[in-house]
């Protein structure tokens, strides 16, 4: 299975492309993020993010897509920014007919790190050692896209031992 962990953002949108192979192993293809001008209009941004993530799925052809939920934001602005680009993201994947798994920020530490409330750097270091990177990803939203999609992995593995 390959999977396209999205790390939605409004300056920075991680992506991590990442395969479960079938000696169980998880191999990292591809990861980085779509840098953003804080300067360009917002419209013009969600469309460099859907241009890019096409241009992902077409080159890797994941079998899902998995982004964060959403969660709580005090900026409510901020918030509604955020919820644009999951829509492009979703709207990227659903386009190709590619489905769409959402996991919250508690479910992804825990699937990579097995806390639910761990540190940002106990995460990206835990995805280095789950991918046999000899490095941490950056930037950072790159290593966020990869833990997504090393969550979608455990989590569908998990569901696919429960049903056997």
């Amino acid at each position: 299975m390959r999977v396209l962990g999205i790390d939605c953002g409004t300056e920075y949108t991680g992506y991590g492309v990442v395969e479960l192979r079938s000696d169980d192993r998880l191999v990292c293809l591809d990861c980085g993020a779509i840098k953003l001008s804080p300067r360009e209009a917002m419209s013009a941004r969600l469309s460099r993010i859907f241009d890019r993530l096409q241009e992902l799925i077409a080159e890797h052809h994941p079998d899902r897509v998995a982004i964060e939920d959403v969660f709580y934001a005090v900026n409510v602005k901020s918030a509604l920014k955020l919820g644009q680009v999951r829509g492009v993201a979703m709207l990227a994947a659903a386009t190709a007919g590619i489905e769409v798994a959402e996991y919250s920020p508690l479910s992804i530490k825990s699937a990579v790190v097995g806390y639910g409330r761990a540190e940002k750097h106990q995460v990206q270091q835990m995805v280095a050692r789950l991918l046999h990177l000899d490095q941490i990803p950056e930037p950072a939203d790159a290593a966020d896209a990869l833990a997504i999609a090393i969550c979608h992995l455990h989590t569908a593995a998990t569901k696919e031992r429960q049903r056997a």
